[in-house]
């Protein structure tokens, strides 16, 4: 009989060890995948119900009072799921993470934050944060994308 320690060695010197690790990324990048779909048709379901019980069957005053900022940020939501989504099919795809996208959606998410922001309940500070996130965020996608550009 063979040495445990010995089999234990070789398996590590092998490529079996490299595939089991990308079968396991593979695996779990796949489950993630599955969830967010079933997170986002929730989403979308959320939103489709939202729209049509408290725009439609509510008297707004004016067009939408402050339920359009409600309905950004549920479009907003599934918008940052999709660029999730595609991350990591892009991931599946070409087994990178590709920075350029989680960049972009980095600065959906912060964006989406600003887009949403309550004046009355966060203070000035929480905003100049949101924008010093979103100065950097788009510092770093410039980059990422001159860098590419020079590459091509």
């Amino acid at each position: 009989m063979e040495n445990p320690l010995k089999k234990i060695k070789e398996f590590n010197r092998n490529e079996n060890f490299l595939k089991l690790v990308y079968f396991i990324e593979n695996g779990v990048a796949k489950v993630l995948s599955l969830a967010l779909l079933a997170i986002i048709l929730i989403a979308l379901g959320d939103l489709v119900f939202f729209i049509s019980h408290d725009v439609l069957s509510q008297e707004p005053v004016g067009l939408f009072n402050k339920t359009i900022i409600e309905l950004f940020g549920l479009f907003l939501n599934i918008l940052i799921a999709l660029e999730l989504l595609e991350n990591i099919t892009a991931y599946l795809k070409k087994q990178v993470v590709q920075v350029e996208l989680v960049l972009i959606t980095a600065l959906i998410a912060v964006a989406r934050k600003i887009i949403i922001f309550d004046i009355d309940k966060k203070s000035s500070s929480d905003l100049m944060a949101l924008g010093v996130a979103i100065l950097c965020l788009s510092v770093g996608y410039a980059v990422v994308r001159l860098n590419r550009q020079k590459k091509n």
